[in-house]
């Protein structure tokens, strides 16, 4: 109902309308509220000895923050940086903050999205609902730069550059503010960032495109990749943020889809939950995000589906060179 709200004009906004429109004034207000509290010094905020980076988003669900951040890592990693990532760990309870992910981390700890950027990059990873505290975790880990999965309202870190990922396709729904609308800050937000990422449909003047590009599906048990298209009997589930995106990919890749689940972003599953799913074809496929909640649990004919980020490579350049400018600032990158 509140995806039909914000994103499909449905008819439903004459009713609930009159219900949010006082809600989303209010978080407005509130919203604008906190942020000029750490922009006057009212409220400090935490600065960091090494460059931050903030990969985040203006509207709420997922955009695609996760692949722009692997990219970076694995950028600035061939570049001899030695780059850290933050995050809040969101849906997921530690026993104790900062926690610092390693192999052995639970996902129930750290979160889906955290493990997965360990596991691509083995970048030092660390949570905590106060991003600074995970930031000051990473330091004494040899991290020279420090990107943030999410965040760009988190004013009580500063932040050297910050990218904002948007959906190019759904782009900012009906423009309205939370609840109402799924902006957690108005668009002209957006001017004010080094870089708007377009993730899919049209970049617009002046925006980076960003291309999420699939490989080969891969076998949770036995690691073997073969192309999408050669798996019949293709049961499809994705927790994301916007699942029909990661179905449509499957389409393109020429997959035989005989069902396809969508689940809430960062959403636990239970084995017989997920057995039962995959009772209702050959094979069941999942995003990698999925995977790594599920990794334990795998059946044999349990696959995921990587994609990586992709950039032109003008655009590329200019968020690299951005980097090296302010890395400068900071000292040179490790040998």
């Amino acid at each position: 109902m509140i995806e039909k709200l914000w994103f499909e004009n449905h008819p439903i906004k004459y009713l609930l309308w009159p219900l949010l429109w006082p809600l989303s004034k209010l978080f407005g207000w509130i919203s604008r509220s906190r942020r000029q509290d750490y922009q006057s010094g009212k409220k400090s905020a935490y600065r960091a000895p090494v460059p931050i980076i903030i990969v985040g988003n203006i509207t709420a669900g997922g955009n695609g923050k996760t692949p722009m951040v692997i990219w970076l890592v694995e950028k600035l990693q061939a570049l001899g940086y030695t780059p850290g990532v933050v995050s809040r760990g969101y849906g997921a309870k530690a026993p104790s903050y900062p926690l610092v992910v390693n192999a052995e981390t639970s996902t129930a700890h750290c979160g889906d999205e955290p493990k997965l950027i360990f596991k691509r990059t083995q970048a030092a990873v660390a949570v905590d609902p106060v991003r600074a505290d995970a930031v000051k975790a990473l330091l004494p880990l040899g991290v020279d730069i420090i990107i943030t999965d999410d965040g760009l309202q988190h004013y009580a870190l500063e932040r050297d550059i910050e990218l904002a990922v948007v959906d190019g396709k759904r782009r900012f729904g009906n423009q309205q503010l939370l609840p109402l609308g799924p902006l957690r800050e108005n668009v002209d937000r957006l001017s004010e960032v080094d870089f708007i990422v377009t993730n899919g449909g049209q970049a617009q003047q002046g925006e980076a495109a960003m291309t999420l590009t699939p490989s080969l599906a891969v076998n949770m048990k036995t690691r073997e990749q073969i192309p999408v298209s050669q798996l019949k009997g293709l049961v499809a589930m994705a927790g994301i943020g916007h699942p029909p995106r990661f179905f449509n990919t499957l389409e393109q890749l020429g997959a035989d889809l005989v069902h396809c689940q969508g689940f809430a972003d960062h959403q636990d599953f239970a084995i017989a939950q997920l057995n039962e799913l995959a009772a209702r074809g050959t094979h069941l496929i999942m995003t990698e995000k999925d995977a790594v909640k599920c990794a334990k649990e795998a059946q044999e004919n349990w696959w995921y589906l990587p994609v990586s980020a992709t950039f032109s490579h003008d655009d590329e350049m200019r968020i690299l060179e951005r980097i090296n400018q302010i890395k400068e600032h900071y000292g040179s990158p490790s040998a």
